[in-house]
């Protein structure tokens, strides 16, 4: 039994009947370890990842691989086609019922993934915002084609600055959001959330976190990156954009957006690996910050 199972198994001891989330920056070995526990307490794992719900999105979400997925059942990895919309409302509503069903069957549910403002609304719930409104989003969506993603985004920071300084500005359906929460209510997202504070718990949750040092968890990155561009990493953006997903959600996150700058010839080949290493860091870094508002059990080398 490695180190790493053996530090969880004795933190879970201490809180036997908590539902596990396993946490940490991307490329940290969180899928591993949730297996790991599945298998241990004939348990089954709830994915709290934003591309890996995506159908098609495969090599860049990091999806557990079949052989993965045969140790263990998965849920809430490709479940929606990939221009459907979902927001951390609709991902915690999938993700409740999940967890009872897993429950119901006498086995045990363990949260993995590195989305963590949906791991929050998994276990704390959500701020009472107002909700989406199709003809809003159908105006924004036309903004963004007709003036491009960064036009919405200027129309955020205007209104909402707290917001747009957290989201990217190729982030078009929390943007949206974001705008649309606003112009409903005349009260910022971030004005709600602050309000709510994350404060209340849904579910009792035990966070195991897994931490490295920046330089080994650079060498993660770096190793993962270059794994998924000699699988066929490119050849899959293109296949997609090919089939009119250039629009999608998950066509917006940390690597797969890279790759299409690439493919529009913004981003030389030569610099294309390097480049995605360098927006996973930053976004690895973001991941963290989020975790330090919950009190997780670092196992292995620490956060």
């Amino acid at each position: 039994m490695s180190p790493i199972i053996s530090q969880a198994l004795a933190a879970i001891e201490k809180k036997p009947d908590a539902l596990l989330s396993v946490v940490g920056p991307t490329a940290s070995g969180k899928t591993s370890l949730a297996i790991a526990l599945a298998e241990h307490f004939d348990g089954e794992v709830v994915s709290a990842d934003s591309v890996q719900l995506y159908r098609e999105f495969d090599i860049g979400s990091g999806k557990p691989t079949a052989g993965e997925q045969s140790r263990a059942r998965h849920h809430l990895v490709d479940v929606i086609g990939p221009l459907d919309a979902i927001d951390a409302a609709r991902f915690g509503d999938m993700a409740d019922a999940a967890i009872a069903d897993i429950r119901a069957r006498g086995k045990r549910p363990i949260v993995c993934g590195g989305t963590f403002l949906w791991v929050k609304a998994l276990v704390h719930g959500l701020a009472e915002a107002p909700r989406g409104n199709e003809e809003i989003r159908a105006r924004h969506r036309a903004i963004a084609e007709a003036e491009g993603r960064a036009a919405l985004h200027t129309m955020l920071r205007a209104v909402d600055p707290e917001s747009a300084t957290r989201l990217h500005e190729n982030d078009l359906i929390r943007v949206s959001r974001a705008l649309e929460v606003f112009e409903l209510s005349g009260t910022k997202l971030s004005a709600w959330h602050a309000a709510h504070g994350f404060r209340a718990k849904k579910h009792d949750t035990l966070f195991l976190g897994l931490g490295f040092t920046a330089d080994a968890l650079t060498e993660r990155i770096t190793a993962r990156v270059h794994a998924w561009l000699a699988r066929g990493w490119i050849d899959e953006v293109r296949a997609l954009r090919a089939k009119g997903y250039d629009g999608a959600r998950a066509m917006g996150s940390v690597g797969y957006r890279e790759v299409r700058a690439h493919l529009d010839g913004e981003i030389p080949a030569n610099e294309l690996a390097e480049t995605i290493v360098r927006a996973t860091r930053v976004f690895a870094r973001r991941q963290r910050t989020w975790l330090k508002s919950e009190d997780v059990t670092w196992l292995g080398e620490g956060a």
